[in-house]
């Protein structure tokens, strides 16, 4: 039987923007040489699902596009139906930061979505959460062994008594000694651990354990006045390391009596502080799934909520699309801002934008951080970019926020728990197990075929739009009716139910001495 006969179903590519002079093959696992298209073209080789194909024959020189803009160059002359992967990409320079435009396509605001709830925890600050969960701070790693055996003690003995609570959390992480605490950059870890200690899904009962000898002292991680929260090892009172534990269990159990007291209530969705990430990317990220999310974003936007979207790396390429939607001024230079100081923090490294794009993107028919970045941004919608956060900063406002962040899974979602994040709608194309236990993360999958394989990992199939099933509208509505759920605790995500989380991980760019 030859190659052609293996095809079953009609050979489908998708373009999305009429300039575009490329696109992607939708069938699963891709098409043979001699594949014919409706429109005529035919495939002079095999190309991989979400691949590019060229759709016209593209000189030398010439530009590809994609999402209607410039993801690189042809190396040499490319031919219709030829695939065309990264080793055939020329990639273009980042935009200049100083000739961008700024708020000169600000869109008009959408027109309130009111009538939206969600069941939620309350918190005395007003916050609200989408968990109940007592989150254990730690001031440095050398405690990190003994916090998470007293957890374990914790988990055991206490939580059965304590029926509201969901669970108890080491917050744990590589900080708090030998580093340089008091490097202007050090502000990145030690408020990242500050704010992540008053997350919403922790109901505002902190709690620290610290060693007593660390350059980062307990104290900076607790609110004024509370410093009863702090159990420090070397304390001259504990004569043992059951003594230690002890000391943790009873401060734990009093903090749990709290929390147990706290009960869902029905909460508009402009309480809702929601994540978005993309991890394990592929080409149809930006068709499918990105997409759907930033439908489901709009309608969270116009609910009132506060949406977050992160990873400066994977917008740098398509910061002048950004900027231009910049509520304001302030709004667009502080978005230059970051994407500056991250371009200096990776100078500093010897590294570039570049070094982004993995093995497992390319594999998924990602050429390069350009065309990676476009398909990224497509998440965060059409609304207004209302606002900046720095690394770890707490959001204040409403709307849509841009979190600066690494694009590391893990460090991106550390921070947006730091910035106040309550649940996260994650986006991917190769599939990850990524989790998180202060939070809920919906993953949403860009191909069907990934959603059927991972079924009991997946929580959406977002590549029902590549296949025709449903349109981003009718996908994006769905999705934004899950979050709810979710956040509601009627629906419990897949890393939750079988309690895969990904340890929290700090991003710190000052020096380690």
């Amino acid at each position: 039987m030859g190659k052609r006969e293996l095809v079953t179903e009609q050979p489908r590519y998708i373009k999305l923007n009429e300039r575009d002079n490329v696109a992607i093959v939708v069938n699963d696992f891709g098409l043979p040489a001699g594949s014919r298209f409706a429109c005529g073209l035919e495939l002079r080789v095999f190309v991989p699902q979400g691949h590019k194909t060229a759709l016209v024959d593209i000189a030398e020189g010439a530009p590809i596009l994609r999402y209607g803009e410039v993801i690189g160059y042809a190396v040499s002359p490319i031919l219709a139906g030829e695939w065309v992967d990264e080793a055939r990409i020329h990639m273009p320079d980042a935009p200049a930061l100083d000739k961008l435009e700024i708020s000169t396509a600000v869109p008009e605001p959408l027109p309130p979505l009111e009538g939206y709830t969600f069941e939620g925890y309350r918190n005395p600050d007003g916050s609200v959460g989408t968990k109940n969960i007592l989150g254990i701070s730690t001031s440095v790693q050398c405690v990190k062994g003994t916090l998470e055996y007293a957890v374990k003690r914790i988990r055991a003995e206490l939580l059965p008594k304590y029926a509201n609570v969901d669970d108890v959390i080491p917050v744990t992480h590589a900080y708090g000694c030998g580093v340089a605490i008091s490097a202007p950059d050090a502000v990145v870890p030690i408020r990242t651990l500050q704010n992540i200690a008053l997350n919403p899904n922790f109901g505002g009962e902190v709690m620290v354990v610290g060693l007593g000898c660390e350059k980062l002292a307990p104290e900076r991680l607790v609110p004024e006045g509370l410093g009863d929260a702090i159990v420090r090892m070397q304390d001259e009172a504990f004569d043992s390391f059951g003594a230690i534990v002890e000391r943790i269990v009873t401060m734990a159990e009093a903090r749990l009596a709290v929390l147990n007291q706290r009960r869902r209530e029905t909460c508009p969705a402009s309480d809702l502080v929601i994540g978005l990430q993309c991890g394990g990317s592929d080409a149809f990220s930006g068709v499918t799934a990105n997409p759907a999310v930033g439908f489901a974003a709009d309608l969270l936007v116009r609910a009132g909520a506060t949406v977050m979207f992160s990873e400066v790396t994977e917008v740098r390429d398509a910061i002048q699309l950004l900027t231009r939607r910049a509520v304001n001024k302030d709004v667009g230079q502080a978005l230059i801002r970051e994407m500056a100081w991250y371009d200096d923090y990776l100078a500093r490294g010897g590294a570039d934008r570049s070094a982004n794009t993995t093995p497992g993107n390319k594999k998924g028919g990602l050429a390069n951080i350009v065309e990676k970045s476009l398909g990224s941004i497509v998440k965060s919608g059409s609304s207004p970019i209302a606002g900046v956060l720095a690394p770890g900063e707490k959001a204040r406002q409403k709307g849509m926020l841009f979190a600066a962040t690494p694009a590391s899974d893990f460090i991106c979602g550390t921070l947006q728990l730091a910035s106040g994040m309550t649940l996260q709608v994650f986006t991917t194309g190769r599939g990850t197990p990524y989790g998180l236990a202060a939070a809920p993360v919906i993953k949403v999958a860009t191909r069907s075929e990934l959603a059927r394989r991972w079924k009991d990992l997946i929580d959406f199939d977002a590549g029902r739009i590549a296949t025709g099933e449903m349109t981003i509208e009718e996908t994006g509505w769905e999705l934004f009716r899950l979050i709810l759920d979710v956040a509601s605790g009627r629906t419990k995500v897949w890393s939750d139910h079988w309690g895969i989380h990904n340890d929290l991980t700090l991003f710190n760019p000052a020096p380690v001495t």
